[in-house]
């Protein structure tokens, strides 16, 4: 297999400015993995920020959504270059960074991602990622298949957000309603309208860099919203949240 035969569809439509709609998955669970991807989202988070995810929980979701038509986005616990390598090498293409606060951490991002002289990145010569080893232009594609998205979260990072989104190799900007909410003043309130003043700015200023921007909206009259402000790649719900609410849905059907 040669990387530049399956370049990285889900970056390559992003940068293009498609719609794709996403998925949470929190379950930390490689069966509840496999059915998000079969129903034909564009990408999902696995999340290793908030979730019970590690390395060794990650390999088997990974094993899961081979063949899905989703793209695996993995959301690293922290901004950290060891631990954005040993996700690299077990085998994610697609990042998303959580807490992005300025241009200097935006660079990190990206340079952890990238085999030098590019960036950082350690060099392993078998590993998951690379098939053990057996694809023999890894080392030379492999820079140009790597997705980075930051998250804005804070005020700090609401500040700077013009020069993360100018970074070279940050392809898009992820706004964390849950914490940007907070840091505002306004928690657990992100439809304060303070709070959504705050997130259409941020959608309108990467879109003045010409990067695309992203967010987490499991209420649908909120996705729909930021579908329409501009926003390109929504996550439309969460496994967790899907599997919560029908759960109680079912039991008071029966028990009310």
């Amino acid at each position: 297999m040669s990387l530049q035969n399956y370049p990285n569809q889900f970056r390559r439509s992003l940068k293009e400015g498609q719609t794709l709609i996403g998925c949470w998955s929190a379950l930390a669970n490689h069966i509840s993995a496999e059915v998000l991807g079969l129903a034909g989202f564009d990408w999902l988070v696995l999340d290793g920020e908030h979730a019970p995810n590690d390395v060794t929980t990650f390999i088997p979701q990974l094993m899961a959504l081979k063949g899905s038509h989703s793209a695996p986005v993995v959301r690293a616990p922290c901004n950290e270059p060891i631990i954005i390598k040993r996700l690299l090498d077990i085998g994610f293409y697609n990042f998303l960074i959580p807490f992005v606060e300025s241009e200097e951490e935006a660079i990190r991002a990206v340079a952890s991602t990238r085999y030098p002289p590019a960036g950082i990145r350690g060099v392993s010569v078998s590993h998951r990622g690379n098939n053990y080893g057996t694809v023999p232009d890894y080392f030379a594609t492999i820079n140009d298949n790597i997705t980075v998205l930051v998250q804005i979260e804070s005020q700090l990072g609401v500040d700077n957000l013009d020069a993360i989104a100018a970074v070279e190799g940050v392809d898009g900007i992820f706004v964390g309603p849950g914490d940007l909410s907070a840091a505002l003043g306004y928690l657990g309130q992100p439809n304060h309208p303070e709070v959504q003043k705050v997130i259409r700015h941020i959608f309108d200023r990467a879109k003045a860099q010409g990067k695309p921007s992203g967010i987490l909206a499991p209420v649908d009259a909120d996705a729909r919203r930021y579908l329409e402000w501009g926003a390109t790649f929504v996550a439309v719900g969460s496994d967790l949240g899907i599997f919560r609410s029908a759960t109680q849905a079912l039991c008071d059907k029966f028990k009310k």
